[in-house]
């Protein structure tokens, strides 16, 4: 069986009366031309086979699709360049080993991606009682990011180095005098302060994926967390978006920090004559016959008392930040159709004191008032 080399050179041989260059370029068209149809067949398959295997067998087909054709393009255009003059061959061989750098990176990023799906299988956002799922998708997306990061880098750097004039001007420039480096550091001080900001959130972690927060006097929930900002979703579908050292350096509400059960409020300000025994009962009977209640908090207390009303506070609590605000609002309707339907005197009043023409108020007749006026206000 003849070898590779003795078939290509055979094969230049038909070609002599092109110009060398584009003799090369014929070469290294027809190996590809080549390789891509057969790469195509055989990846599709693998996709076939793959289709009833587990989640990592499918993410790795899937992923590899690139890597694996740039894999055998970077061996069928090594084998071409074989015949070629030394010229060309140099040309090729520093595209060829960009190729490989790029590939090795390539695959490095695609480890970390699958890795990353694997371990998040068993976590769902979409439960009830995600508190544990929250912690370890933000946990591994803001890693992910960074050691995708770092990789780029990396490969970016090595490709570079395989240039005789960068090389040389890598290392002139670690070696020279702390300015240069000094200038780099300042200009790049909100990247890294971010990047450094990222990983710290990833370890303490005081948000996650989906908690419910308070930021800048908004209400929402954390839906993205990149390598320099995160993405709040606000209630009425707005997005906030704001770098992550916002969430290191400035105070913040965090009201799933250690679960998604909450504690609603709901204050009303009542007549001083409101029946709360009668308030209490009718509270927990709509807190029992709610949806939304998850049996755990009920209550009902006078939390102030002015002079001219009375501060009811109401306590109910829900499963998570969305049940609760619904639960509240709930509540508060109920409770003020019960009001106004059973005990309307207990709604605010303002009570005045009168004076009947000749007679004196209780503390004296007003200054310049005639028979007939109104004198004074009381609470009572």
């Amino acid at each position: 069986m003849r070898s590779i080399d003795p078939l290509l050179t055979e094969l230049v041989g038909w070609f002599t009366w092109l110009p060398w260059w584009a003799e090369s370029l014929a070469l290294i068209v027809g190996c590809c031309a080549v390789v891509l149809p057969l790469h195509g067949v055989a990846f599709r398959a693998m996709q076939r086979a793959a289709a009833g295997k587990s989640l990592f067998w499918r993410s790795l087909v899937a992923r590899t699709h690139g890597p694996s054709r740039l894999g055998l393009l970077i061996v069928a255009i090594s084998a071409a360049a074989a015949p070629l003059t030394w010229d060309v061959r140099l040309v090729v061989n520093q595209v060829l080993l960009v190729a490989l750098v790029t590939l090795c990176g390539w695959c490095c990023a695609i480890a970390i991606h699958i890795w990353s799906v694997v371990y998040l299988r068993g976590y769902k956002l979409d439960t009830e009682d995600n508190l544990l799922a929250r912690k370890h998708v933000t946990q591994v997306r803001i890693l992910r990011r960074a050691a995708i990061t770092l990789v780029v880098l990396v490969t970016i750097s090595v490709a570079l180095m395989t240039f005789e004039p960068v090389r040389q001007y890598g290392v002139s420039l670690l070696a020279s005098a702390g300015a240069a480096g000094l200038i780099l550091g300042l200009a790049m001080q909100p990247v890294l302060s971010n990047l450094v900001a990222g990983i710290q959130i990833a370890i303490t972690q005081p948000i996650r994926i989906e908690d419910a927060v308070i930021v800048e006097n908004e209400w929402g929930w954390v839906e993205e967390i990149t390598a320099t900002y995160v993405v709040v979703r606000l209630w009425d579908w707005r997005r906030l978006v704001l770098p992550l050292t916002y969430f290191i350096q400035k105070p913040f509400q965090n009201w799933t920090r250690d679960g998604a059960s909450l504690i609603g409020s709901v204050m009303l300000y009542l007549d001083h004559t409101a029946p709360i025994e009668a308030m209490r009962r009718k509270l927990a009977e709509i807190a029992a016959g709610s949806r939304l209640w998850d049996g755990n908090v009920v209550n009902l207390q006078v939390s102030d008392a002015r002079e001219t009303v009375i501060e009811v506070r109401m306590l109910v609590s829900a499963r998570n930040a969305p049940q609760t605000w619904d639960l509240r609002c709930e509540v508060r309707e109920k409770m003020l159709a019960y009001l106004r339907t059973e005990h309307p005197g207990a709604l605010p009043r303002h009570r005045a004191e009168w004076v009947a023409p000749g007679a004196e108020g209780r503390h004296g007749p007003a200054a310049g008032a005639g028979p007939g006026v109104r004198v004074e206000t009381v609470p009572q």
